[in-house]
């Protein structure tokens, strides 16, 4: 009995079949600068269903104000890979990028690692 087609494309424990090469059409560098701190956010001028799949995604993550980070984690890629896709976007005026202007100090953060280090 074969998969649905659907199911061929994905594996429990391998992931995503197609290669993050595959995403950015072996693009490594984004062109746009972009820290995993940096916030995206949709602008609406490009439509999620004129673009490919991924950048879909991102269009619906991007709605509210979301982190480079937080993309690539939904998006479970790289954080480069999702770089050169959000790059992508900020070419095409679909998404708009600011770096936070409120960054967590040392005591936040060793509360953050201790918190996961505890998990």
């Amino acid at each position: 009995m074969s998969r649905p087609p659907e199911k061929m494309w994905v594996d429990g424990e391998a992931g995503p079949l197609l290669r993050p090469y595959s995403l950015t059409n072996g693009r490594t560098k984004p062109s746009t600068a972009l820290s995993l701190q940096s916030l995206v956010r949709s602008t609406g001028r490009v439509s999620p269903d004129r673009v490919e799949p991924t950048h879909a995604k991102m269009l619906e993550l991007c709605r509210v104000a979301t982190s480079v980070a937080e993309v690539s984690a939904h998006l479970r890629q790289p954080a480069v890979v999702t770089k050169v896709l959000l790059s992508d976007l900020i070419d095409w005026g679909a998404v708009t990028t600011r770096v936070p202007t409120e960054m967590p100090d040392r005591e936040q953060l060793e509360a953050l690692l201790h918190g996961l280090r505890q998990l």
